[in-house]
């Protein structure tokens, strides 16, 4: 079993020339600003500070590579969607990090992380069609459950899932490819306070890397 007791900041990424080619398996966690991204890492891999978390949206601009056992790596992409930025800065991370997905031949699967408050927004949809596109495996995570009510959470959770099963319609209509190795056991819940979904999504994210 990977342990992530193990684990550290092994790489900074400005640039795609800068990407690791060592072979190692990698899992990459992805959701627009301030979804709670690094504190989820944190809360997964046990180890408090490892992802830099801030109040401040769109502060994180590089991709950062987590050297787990030395095995591994968990990939935080930056945070996409912050509206405070300039245009060009937002189209910069935009090439970074449809760049990293489209040239990480080990990546094994991709973390989508929402904000259980709030629907899926155009951006949301556009990076899980994307990766529906391409079939890259991922599975989608409902953030800060608890931050709302016991049936507000199960109401957002089964409104996601049935809004991925139109898209996953929609895209066989048009006779896109299925991402068949996207998880099939709908959203998770996650609570980085509680651990609500921690073990769960770490069983995912393990037999991701193993596999």
């Amino acid at each position: 079993m990977m342990d992530f007791g193990q684990i550290r900041l092994a790489r900074v990424v400005r640039a795609l020339r800068d990407l690791p080619r060592d072979g190692r398996p990698q899992v990459c966690f992805a959701g627009r600003s301030n979804v709670g991204k690094s504190s989820l890492i944190n809360a997964l891999t046990g180890r408090k500070g490892l992802a830099r978390t801030s109040k401040t949206p769109g502060r994180t601009r590089e991709i950062h590579f987590f050297l787990a056992d030395d095995r591994a790596y968990l990939v935080d992409l930056p945070g996409y969607g912050y509206a405070k930025v300039s245009q060009e800065e937002r189209r910069r991370w935009g090439r970074l990090i449809e760049g990293y997905l489209e040239h990480a031949d080990m990546l094994r699967l991709v973390v989508v992380i929402l904000d259980i408050r709030r629907d899926p927004n155009e951006d949301d949809w556009d990076l899980i069609g994307w990766l529906r596109m391409r079939a890259i495996p991922f599975v989608v995570v409902l953030a800060k459950s608890d931050k709302v009510s016991g049936n507000v959470r199960a109401v957002q959770q089964r409104r996601i899932m049935e809004a991925l099963a139109r898209q996953t319609g929609a895209n066989r209509a048009a006779g896109a490819p299925t991402n068949t190795r996207a998880s099939s056991i709908g959203p998770i819940r996650f609570s980085a306070r509680t651990g609500e979904g921690k073990n769960e999504l770490l069983r995912i994210v393990l037999d991701a890397l193993a596999g």
